[in-house]
């Protein structure tokens, strides 16, 4: 299509109501250089130009513009014209290179375009320009690598600020597509591993040794998002090696803290075999709100004010024998090798001499616990030092390496 040497962009956007801007954006990511693939997924009426036109996005879906609106429902309508768009969109992407996707749109735009956007690989350019971008973004961008622009006015035609929104936005992902090279392809085992700053000497160091043997280690910060990422990358590429070392999002899920990874955060990789080894990295603590609330929500605790925002709130022994027992029941369900480290000497920084929720009297009972009832499919190991002492790291690192077939290296 067009211009060969030219990057393909394709433009998400309702002609049906909002014909002006998305004739404004087109003329500026052509201008920029782009060639434009626009996929218009209107009900209302098909005002033409588009690439890929309303009956073509219901073809797709399976239906006909008339047989969706006979629906009569908008939400019912809508999710036809979603399913519709994911699949023309990869059917015009199967023979023709997709280098970047930008949208504009309001609510019902946005939902569209995230879920489309969902559906395409990690480093392929998503922009999307929204009246959603300064509020809830999370069911629009998900676990992707999604940008979102704050729309500033109602998309609603042009003015002094929406003409300059969205020609920064074309022009934005225009000069993305245009450095866009497609998906890159390694040839180094993939490991995946989990962290939080608390927890971040020792994983530091996993990560460096890991890096020296040749893998390539992508780490994630477990705050809610980070894991639930790993996970979605656990089930479509090919991984070497999952270390689990901060359980911070399956104790908010339990308790109701505020970095809830969701009932399945943890399972996806060993589901498809991948070996996999958990320590219980934070499991000190559940990630509360500001202190007042924190303390409303967990009453009788041990408080630790990290910032205005959010409250460290200590774990006690029961909570950590709930916690093991959720990870011992995960880890026995696995399909491929699994281990369990965890350290004698405390779980984070804050469960340190130099903490502030430090107990050393609960590492050890912990780790009875999990000796005890640990399935017969899993390792474990108990290891007499603190999660960020390098004794802790070499432990992981050595088994890291028999599982990735290295040889096992001593530390100087």
């Amino acid at each position: 299509m067009g211009d060969a040497s030219r990057k393909n962009v394709m433009l998400i956007i309702t002609q049906d109501t909002k014909q002006e801007e998305a004739r404004f954006v087109r003329e500026h990511l052509e201008g920029a250089g782009a060639n434009v693939v626009h996929l218009d997924p209107s009900v209302r009426r098909d005002l033409g130009g588009a690439e890929i036109g309303p009956d073509a996005v219901a073809a797709a879906a399976g239906s006909t513009i008339a047989d969706i609106l006979a629906l009569g429902h908008e939400g019912q309508i809508h999710e036809m014209m979603i399913a519709g768009s994911i699949r023309a969109a990869h059917e015009f992407a199967a023979h023709t290179p997709i280098h970047g996707i930008l949208s504009v749109g309001g609510s019902m735009g946005t939902a569209l375009a995230g879920a489309l956007m969902q559906s395409f690989p990690y480093g392929l350019p998503k922009l999307i320009v929204s009246t959603m971008a300064s509020g809830f973004t999370k069911p629009y961008v998900g676990v992707r690598d999604i940008a979102m622009m704050n729309a500033v006015t109602d998309i609603a035609g042009i003015n002094t600020i929406s003409r300059d929104v969205y020609r920064n936005a074309a022009l934005a992902i225009a000069g993305m597509a245009k450095g866009y090279d497609g998906m890159p392809v390694s040839e180094r085992p993939l490991v995946l591993m989990t962290t939080l700053g608390t927890t971040e000497p020792t994983t530091r160091a996993i990560r460096q040794a890991l890096e020296s043997d040749g893998c390539e280690v992508m780490v994630f910060h477990s705050s809610g998002v980070g894991g639930p990422t790993l996970d979605a990358i656990a089930a479509e590429r090919d991984v070497a090696l999952v270390l689990d070392l901060s359980v911070t999002e399956i104790i908010d899920h339990m308790f109701g803290g505020l970095a809830d990874g969701g009932p399945a955060r943890g399972t996806v990789g060993m589901a498809r075999g991948i070996p996999t080894i958990w320590a219980p990295g934070n499991a000190d603590f559940i990630i509360g709100g500001p202190i007042d609330a924190a303390q409303v929500q967990f009453p009788g605790k041990r408080y630790h004010k990290h910032n205005p925002h959010l409250t460290a709130v200590r774990t006690d022994l029961a909570d950590l024998e709930r916690i093991g027992d959720r990870l011992i029941t995960m880890m026995g369900q696995a399909k491929g090798p699994v281990a369990f480290f965890t350290p004698l000497g405390g779980f984070s920084s804050h469960d340190s001499t130099q903490g502030h929720l430090y107990d050393p009297s609960l590492p050890p009972p912990f780790a009875e616990h999990m000796r005890r009832s640990m399935p017969q499919n899993a390792k474990f190991h108990a290891i007499d030092a603190h999660f960020n002492d390098p004794a802790f790291a070499q432990a992981i690192i050595a088994h890291a390496r028999s599982l990735l077939g290295q040889p096992a290296m001593v530390a100087a």
